[in-house]
């Protein structure tokens, strides 16, 4: 028997594609994990320290990098996100696949850190699409969307970087095709082939 960590998959989409609620249904799936992040901000009501994230304070977190001990980190709104290393480590070792919900930027990061994650870009099936969604939500102003829209583009432009990309028109669809990624990506040869070749050597 062939035996295989668990896989590293960041899963990155502009916002107001639906990236959370496929991540929520992969997650749905017994040997997927998702990796909890660290951040600085305040808790929200209902938020779980080491459940929804590692709560810290600034001073900590900029430990944590000083340490090297993120695979990405980020600043967002005054607050620091990074992943922990550490955490993601021990689950792939434990066969897990890990699922990394984040921005292309710090898929990017985790890449260069991993070059074996596994990046998958989630498209909107167009631009207006994403902007009646966006509209829909009736939370943001006219503003604001147009600045989602601007960044929905920048990251659109960096999709070469990823190793996947699917349009999420569909949600069944989409998740379907993510879930033949990952298993096309459990079967493919590893980096020990040269022990599988002698087992079987070891047998003529």
């Amino acid at each position: 028997m062939i035996r295989r960590k668990g896989n590293l998959y960041v899963i990155s989409a502009p916002s107001g594609t639906g990236k959370g609620t496929i991540c929520a249904e992969l997650l749905k799936d017994p040997v997927n994990d998702f990796s909890v992040s660290m951040t600085t901000r305040e808790p929200r009501e209902g938020e779980v320290h080491g459940r929804d994230y590692f709560f810290v304070t600034r001073e900590e977190f900029i430990s944590n990098i000083e340490a090297g001990n993120f695979l990405e980190h980020a600043e967002n709104f005054d607050n620091l996100y990074g992943t922990p290393k550490e955490m993601v480590l021990k689950k792939l070792e434990r066969r897990h696949n890990v699922i990394l919900d984040i921005d292309v930027k710090g898929g990017l990061q985790v890449k260069k850190a991993m070059p074996e994650a596994i990046l998958i870009f989630i498209l909107p099936p167009s631009l207006t699409e994403l902007r009646s969604r966006l509209e829909g939500r009736g939370t943001e102003s006219a503003e604001k969307v147009e600045k989602r829209l601007g960044e929905a583009l920048n990251e659109i432009r960096l999709i070469g970087e990823y190793d996947y990309c699917l349009i999420n028109d569909d949600l069944d669809s989409a998740v379907e095709n993510i879930r033949s990624i990952m298993t096309a990506e459990s079967l493919r040869v590893p980096e020990s082939v040269r022990q599988i070749i002698r087992k079987y050597e070891q047998e003529v």
